[in-house]
């Protein structure tokens, strides 16, 4: 029985689709079950509708308080009993209500090598800082700003020729890569919390010390 994935997206939804091709192997663990977009315009909807997906457009101007607005993206991930909630390229903060009611179940990816670049534009803020190697990052969601714990990342070079838009595009490769394979290992190993840092464990018996 596959696990059942709840994908939070508010654009392209390029992510997203990465996990329902996944989703679709006999040997991947998961599944995505549900789609909830904060954007009536966002194409991932219609990647969404051509899989089958259930996708449900829930806009935070339609609720009187970010509680309400939350509630109501609770009550759809619930009703499809989801194992595990991604947000993939979803551009609002998650607030009280969410990380209550899925603790430790909220996963986000993030265009550059998290604690470096948190927030919005990560590629064009890496660019501009000069750096030689930027990346992605899946984490655990908290109440900040992309700063929970870092459960997997992948390097990307950056090159002097490399513009804002081209290291978007590799890194955007990269995050496709890592997501996919972030999700397998949650759902296919043991882990634990050491501090803000996510420990894979080989088996059982390194569990235990």
């Amino acid at each position: 029985m596959k696990k059942r994935l709840g994908v939070l997206v508010s654009g392209r939804g390029t992510n997203l689709q990465a996990l329902i091709n996944a989703g679709k192997k006999k040997d991947y663990p998961a599944e995505v079950v549900v789609v909830i977009s904060d954007n009536p315009n966002a194409y991932a909807i219609t990647r969404a509708q051509k899989a089958n997906i259930p996708v449900y457009v829930i806009q935070r101007e339609d609720y009187k308080t970010k509680k309400e607005y939350e509630e109501k993206i609770k009550e759809v991930l619930m009703s499809y009993k989801v194992d595990l909630v991604v947000l993939a390229g979803y551009m609002r903060i998650v607030g009280k209500t969410l990380l209550s009611a899925f603790p430790m179940k909220i996963i986000n990816i993030h265009p550059s090598l998290l604690p470096s670049f948190p927030g919005l534009n990560a590629q064009k803020q890496a660019w501009e800082h000069g750096v030689k190697f930027s990346g992605c990052t899946v984490h655990f969601v908290d109440e900040g700003v992309d700063t929970g714990p870092i459960i997997g990342q992948k390097v990307v070079p950056v090159y002097d020729h490399d513009t804002p838009e081209s290291l978007a595009e590799k890194i955007l490769k990269k995050e496709h890569k890592l997501l996919v394979e972030v999700v397998k290992k949650l759902f296919t190993e043991n882990y634990r919390l050491e501090g803000r840092r996510v420990i894979f464990l080989k088996d059982k018996e390194d569990e235990r010390r």
